[in-house]
């Protein structure tokens, strides 16, 4: 109760900088696991390219398995209003159906890509050349379905509650082990891409027994009951609809990366398959602090505005929105300065670094702006706001995006360059989009 309560007392900037650094190192550190597995890959010796084309295959089905753990795990959220309106017996309430909703997705997924992988790895860009290694990936990862949404969804929970600390050493359990078990696995055991994926679920598998100690443990505000666990329609269509912004957000990318694929195989070949895992491993290096800092932010929001002290909410918001926005100008200028640097981190292939550093500095212009998008968007979810934070989801990728990574090529005759287009011109719009409604929308809520 005193540590919660901190989210209301507590001088801002301290705060700011206790939550958002664990969060932020945390997600940095859950960034290894889809990186790590990539670096080792793409340097297996006369077949890295064809695998670590494989991967970028197979990582719209894990941003799909993120995305459910997303959707059930906004019952953080949720929880934190209710702690600051005081109503903790609601709070674990919420814990508790966000553990049945992740369950219940994590079987659900499982079965039905154990039973469609191959045929869904095609759809998303699989050739006879990368199909053996995306499918032996896939059904290794599969297996630890379920430790991957128990730690992406209830490690929310533990952050929301103030634990940032003990929710980084979640993630940082799990990406030392990863980074240690992937070169025994793979080069040791000779076990290649189906020893990467192992490596991932093992380290997973340790996170989420951590994350499942702690909440039932004495250390915790909310406990994980059984009897909480009892499904309550209200309670869960609360959290799916609160949820749902963070879900299209995520599932979205899976929709952009099949999108991405199949266009990188129709107008170029493999070699462009591995540069796009390449592009898009280096965008989430962007894009992941933004969400880590946003994520140490929102329990302060949304405690103050439950506890209606707008006055915080207001300060907190303005500090998170310069912050966000002053990293992601710096981190994209590093990239554009020595984008053989960050492409040479995946891969020692000349031709691939050659071929990519163009691609690079095009793709990533418009992430320069999305600390702005990231700061009003996240704000958004703290104050409950599920519409307008599920359409602004929606514009940058679905309704800007894939129509338009499809358009340009065709219209421009550009082909592969026409897709690398279509992402900055996605990303400055859906800024301009989400900065003026926040501006309007903040005036009625904040009053």
């Amino acid at each position: 109760m005193e540590k919660n309560n901190n989210l209301g007392t507590e001088p801002l900037g301290r705060l700011i900088i206790k939550l958002s650094l664990p969060t932020v190192a945390a997600q940095l550190v859950n960034l290894l696991y889809n990186i790590v597995d990539r670096i080792y890959v793409g340097r297996i010796p006369e077949v890295g390219s064809l695998a670590l084309a494989g991967l970028g295959v197979t990582f719209p089905i894990i941003m799909l398995v993120s995305a459910f753990a997303m959707l059930a795990g906004m019952g953080a959220s949720r929880a934190s209003i209710a702690m600051g309106a005081g109503d903790y017996k609601k709070a674990e309430k919420y814990l508790g159906n966000s553990t049945l909703l992740l369950i219940i997705f994590s079987i659900i997924l499982s079965v039905v890509f154990f039973i469609t992988k191959d045929r869904i790895l095609m759809i998303f860009g699989a050739s006879e050349n990368t199909l053996p290694y995306a499918s032996d990936y896939i059904s290794v990862y599969l297996v630890g379905t379920i430790f991957v949404q128990l730690t992406l969804g209830l490690n929310m929970f533990i952050t929301n509650q103030g634990f940032s600390t003990t929710s980084m050493l979640t993630v940082c359990l799990g990406a030392v082990l990863n980074i240690v078990l992937d070169p025994v696995f793979i080069f040791l055991f000779d076990m290649g891409v189906k020893g990467a994926a192992l490596a991932t679920i093992i380290s997973q598998c340790a996170s989420c027994i951590w994350v499942l100690v702690f909440l039932t443990g004495k250390k915790t505000i909310l406990k994980l009951r059984l009897k909480t666990m009892i499904p309550d329609l209200k309670i869960m269509v609360s959290i799916i609809t609160l949820g749902v912004s963070p879900f299209v957000m995520q599932a979205t990318e899976c929709i952009i990366q099949l999108t991405f694929n199949k266009g990188m195989i129709s107008y170029g070949n493999d070699m462009y398959v591995a540069i796009m895992s390449v592009l898009f491993s280096i965008m989430q290096l962007v894009w992941m602090p933004l969400s880590g800092f946003a994520q140490g932010v929102q329990p302060i929001i949304g405690y103050n505005y439950g506890a209606k002290k707008i006055d915080r909410v207001k300060k907190a918001f303005s500090i998170q929105f310069i912050s966000s926005l002053i990293f992601s100008l710096a981190a994209v200028a590093l990239v554009e300065l020595f984008p053989g640097f960050f492409l040479g981190l995946f891969s020692n292939d000349p031709e691939l670094i050659s071929q990519g550093s163009s691609a690079l500095r095009l793709f990533m212009a418009g992430m320069s702006l999305m600390g702005a998008q990231s700061a009003c968007q996240q704000t958004f979810i703290a104050l409950g706001e599920a519409k307008t934070s599920m359409f602004l989801a929606c514009l940058r990728k679905i309704i800007l995006l894939f129509p338009l990574a499809i358009i340009i090529p065709i219209i421009t005759d550009l082909g592969v360059w026409g897709l690398f287009l279509a992402e900055p011109i996605s990303d400055v719009t859906a800024v301009c989009v989400t900065v003026a409604m926040f501006a309007v929308r903040s005036r009625k809520l904040l009053k």
